[in-house]
């Protein structure tokens, strides 16, 4: 076995670790580095080999469970369908507000990564339909930063569920509700 081998073979087992330890705690954020690498079987200081720190490592476990998620809500079905990219848009973000809902844990644990961190540069998946729908009418930079505010609102929103509960009297994770939200942001961001 090379040296890349060993190195994805540790890489596996920390998001592996990193997975069950999350889902399995009431507060995430109390999972430690050394808890990780222990129920991984590693050194800790692989963390930060492999990953960078414990939040890029926390945000890749999330990631699989993410692209697990999509494939069993059958995203490439939605994105095959004949629908205004606004519509598409409202089914997509439907689809991963409930993932970050179901995966309450890893959602209070990346909203800080996600939203103070992580790399605007990367293409988010909602800006080709924000350009498709603006067809021409706003520059790529505008449709780019209205996909970040639809994302990282949505992102917010469901972190603060339980105060949009409590003092809105909206249930995020009753899906019907959860769909009106949505579809009212996407209306609102997208306009016409």
């Amino acid at each position: 076995m090379n040296k890349e081998e060993k190195l994805q073979i540790t890489k596996d087992k920390l998001l592996q670790a990193a997975a069950r330890l999350m889902e399995g705690m009431d507060d995430p954020m109390k999972v430690t580095s050394r808890e990780i690498a222990k129920e991984a079987g590693v050194q800790p200081a692989m963390i930060n080999y492999c990953f960078g720190s414990r939040e890029d490592l926390i945000y890749g476990a999330f990631q699989k469970i993410y692209s697990d998620y999509l494939k069993e809500a059958d995203v490439e079905a939605i994105l095959k369908e004949d629908l205004p990219p606004k519509e598409l848009l409202k089914r997509m973000h439907f689809v991963v507000a409930r993932c970050l809902v179901t995966h309450f844990n890893f959602t209070k644990a990346i909203t800080g990564f996600v939203l103070f961190k992580r790399d605007l540069g990367k293409e988010s998946f909602s800006a080709p339909y924000v350009m498709k729908h603006y067809a021409g009418r706003k520059t790529e930079e505008e449709c780019r930063l209205i996909a970040y505010e639809l994302s990282t609102t949505m992102q917010l929103m469901i972190f603060r569920k339980e105060d949009i509960k409590r003092d809105f009297g909206i249930d995020l994770e009753n899906e019907e509700e959860l769909r009106k939200v949505i579809d009212m942001r996407v209306d609102l961001l997208l306009g016409e």
